[in-house]
């Protein structure tokens, strides 16, 4: 297949790396992006928070025909990280078209959660 799926534009809204974690699993989530297409995809995310400035420009590369799993606590711009116990938003775009799902383990419990969803794809 030649062809890129997807969208350049996706958003998460909901962010959230917990401060502590219980047991083995440490809590973290991930960005999962698919690019389809001959072509690499380069990414450019931003992370807005609800009191302080974006991270913006964050630069990543998901080669042509892959996944690429991009672990948020990870994302880091001039010595800039995403703070634990802090709510984010991501915005991930894209210089051709890819798929974009959003992972979150939540193991501040001993009761471990995994949730998964589909980012939202903008036009």
């Amino acid at each position: 297949m030649n062809k890129a799926l997807g969208e350049t534009q996706w958003v998460i809204p909901d962010g959230y790396i917990p401060s502590e974690s219980s047991g083995e699993l440490v809590s973290h989530e991930s960005i999962c992006v698919l690019n389809t297409s001959v072509e690499d995809a380069e990414l450019s995310i931003t992370i807005y928070f609800e009191d302080r400035n974006p991270i913006s420009d964050i630069r990543y590369v998901v080669p042509a025909r892959r996944t690429k799993h991009i672990r948020t606590s990870s994302l880091e711009k001039n010595s800039e990280f995403i703070p634990v116990g802090v709510p984010y938003a991501i915005l991930v775009e894209s210089s051709i078209p890819i798929v974009v799902q959003y992972s979150r383990l939540d193991s501040t419990q001993a009761e471990n959660a995994l949730m998964s969803t589909m980012a939202f794809p903008c036009k």
